[in-house]
């Protein structure tokens, strides 16, 4: 948190953690018991488990983990390969980056539920510590028990190296986890209150995951209780959205400019800040790595100032091949390239969607009056760079010579649909920069996620962003609340909040009331419509790269089918045992007494 980060060396000894080498030669800790005997010591210690989720969500290696290898993302140009992408090789040694840290967060917490009770503080404000740290302590624990299933369940604060360690059920898990969200949502106010500013949680930040807690645990359990739940916590929380000052932005793409990244659709985010008091940023670094770093912004980002060859072409194979100047360089807006994931736009060839693409022909389908497609995707390159192109340069086709006007003429243009001419035409018309229909779009060339992008890097634009990352949006309730209705068998209150979703999304300040009116009709739909597949589609339209498609797969127990269905990468390698990951090796390796810590079914 940007206004009380206080820097901790991570407690190291824990049960889960514990290593030789560590332990009987150079022992790190330096959070001991009466750390938390002060107000001081309970707030840092609430602070740096703050700062440990800073460490994962918005990370490459974490972002990676929570998105790769679904139905919405195949590997960018530069993915480095990897297992993650496609199932195929995934083990104990190549998955787990957050792992380590969950842990080290939940028994700190321990250390401030079991210490705080004390601290010389008024008791609201005290409550309110105590409530920050079992909302947090219940975080991490939904990350690790919808992530790897069984997990070591602790409540108590460890002080002692250990080397044993076991797993305890998933529903034990879950128990505390409801338990302590519960307790914390009591205790929470309505709204952020000092010391926890911005958006740190709340009331209504801890009833949603409460709400998520129990739609999760129902599809585990197929309880009809469970879903009750959910969609009720789900429908108390939008009743009272002015009580907690949450509401949808009328055009979703105002969810993402910058000027709103603490606004009233945003529920609880992670803070990143340009000064280094508050965080790990360091002006003209160019970090790809190794910090809490938000580097988001360039996770999708194909290699634009590579790969737009102004005299590009399409050869006798189909293919699109680069050739000429360059008709960008890398700037601020458009972001630094990294080309990791890349929307999932490559055809079926067999199955039941032969011939048809996730990206298009499914997730974005009606996107001639959803504006979500708009408001995700870089489709258009505007030039930022001064060339000249003459008639007489290799491979161009245009049969004139020109000079692109910086700021003014389109370098790439990316339709979602074929055109003729493409890629130096339109039709007859020649045509400045190029133009990449979907036939042509490649590991390095596809419409990149502009939802996160940060342009105040400025000329350092190699630098992390420092935009919060938003981990959610009050959107998220509706989606939540739909899913639960329907599961409890609901399915007309299920698409009413749907259709709140949908019916923003038709909403562009560029149409007419007319125009608006009709979109929305357009986008409305009927309890027939809803099925747990349409509420996944929903979910891509509404939330494509915000860290969560892989929970929302085996969350609703899709993971394999759709998998299988959208994704050719993935779909030769993927089985039933990867809705759950494999446990870390460094844990197995650790746990040298007692029973061995056993590894989940597959792996």
């Amino acid at each position: 948190m940007k206004k009380l980060h206080i820097s901790l060396i991570a407690f190291t000894l824990l049960t889960s953690l514990g290593c030789e080498s560590i332990l009987e030669e150079k022992p790190q800790s330096q959070i001991v018991p009466s750390f938390f005997e002060s107000p001081s010591g309970v707030l840092g210690g609430i602070a740096g488990v703050y700062n440990e989720i800073r460490g994962q969500w918005g990370t490459e290696g974490f972002s990676t983990e929570m998105q790769a290898g679904t139905d919405e993302f195949i590997q960018g140009a530069s993915s480095g390969g990897g297992p993650v992408h496609t199932f195929n090789g995934l083990n104990s040694s190549n998955f787990g980056s957050a792992w380590g840290s969950a842990f080290t967060s939940i028994n700190t917490i321990n250390g401030v539920l079991k210490f705080g009770q004390n601290i010389d503080l008024p008791v609201a404000t005290k409550n309110q510590y105590l409530a920050q740290a079992k909302f947090l302590r219940a975080f991490w624990y939904f990350y690790l028990v919808q992530t790897w299933g069984d997990v070591p369940l602790s409540t108590e604060f460890i002080t002692v190296p250990s080397q044993s360690a076991k797993r305890d059920p998933a529903l034990d898990v879950y128990k505390l986890i409801i338990q302590d969200l519960t307790e914390a949502a009591a205790a929470l106010p309505d709204r952020p209150t000092a010391p926890f500013l911005g958006k740190a949680a709340t009331k209504p930040v801890a009833l949603f995951f409460l709400a998520k807690a129990y739609l999760t645990r129902g599809w585990l359990t197929n309880s009809q209780a469970d879903f009750a739940e959910a969609a009720k916590i789900s429908n108390d929380i939008i009743v009272a959205k002015s009580t907690y000052g949450l509401d949808l932005w009328q055009d979703f793409g105002d969810a993402f400019v910058p000027a709103n990244d603490y606004g009233k659709e945003t529920m609880f985010v992670s803070d990143h800040s340009n000064d280094a008091k508050y965080g790990y940023y360091r002006l003209g670094s160019g970090e790809s790595g190794g910090f809490a770093n938000n580097l988001t912004p360039w996770f999708t980002n194909w290699n634009y100032p590579n790969n737009s060859g102004i005299n590009s072409f399409v050869n006798a194979s189909g293919t699109l091949v680069n050739s000429g100047t360059a008709g960008m360089v890398r700037d601020s807006y458009y972001g630094r390239p990294y080309a990791r994931i890349r929307p999932n736009s490559v055809k079926q060839t067999s199955g039941e969607f032969t011939g048809k693409n996730y990206f298009l022909d499914q997730a974005f389908v009606k996107r001639d009056v959803d504006s979500r497609f708009a408001n995700t995707f870089y489709t258009v390159y505007i030039s930022n760079t001064a060339i000249t192109n003459p008639a007489t340069a290799a491979n161009n086709r245009r049969g004139i010579g020109y000079t692109m006007q910086v700021g003014v003429d389109t370098a790439v243009w990316l339709p979602d649909f074929e055109v003729v001419g493409a890629p130096q035409f339109v039709g007859t018309r020649p045509f400045k920069g190029i133009v990449a229909p979907p036939s042509t779009w490649n590991s390095n060339l596809y419409p990149a996620v502009k939802k996160h992008m940060d342009p105040s890097r400025g000329t350092n634009f190699n630098d992390p962003s420092t935009r919060p990352v938003v981990l959610t949006r009050f959107s998220e309730v509706y989606l939540v609340g739909a899913e639960a209705y329907l599961m409890a068998g609901n399915k007309a209150k299920a698409a009413e909040l749907l259709n709140v979703v949908r019916q923003r999304a038709a909403f562009r300040k560029t149409n007419t009331a007319a125009q608006n009116t009709a979109a929305a009709t357009a986008m409305t739909i009927t309890a027939n419509d809803v099925t747990v597949d349409f509420i996944l589609d929903e979910r891509s339209r509404e939330f494509f790269g915000e860290w969560m498609r892989n929970q929302d797969l085996v969350r609703t127990k899709s993971l394999v089918r759709r998998v299988q269905a959208w994704n050719r990468e993935a779909a030769p390698y993927v089985k039933d045992f990867h809705v759950l990951r494999p446990i870390p090796q460094s844990q197995i390796d650790r746990t040298v007494e007692g029973p061995k810590f056993p590894q989940n079914t597959g792996y």
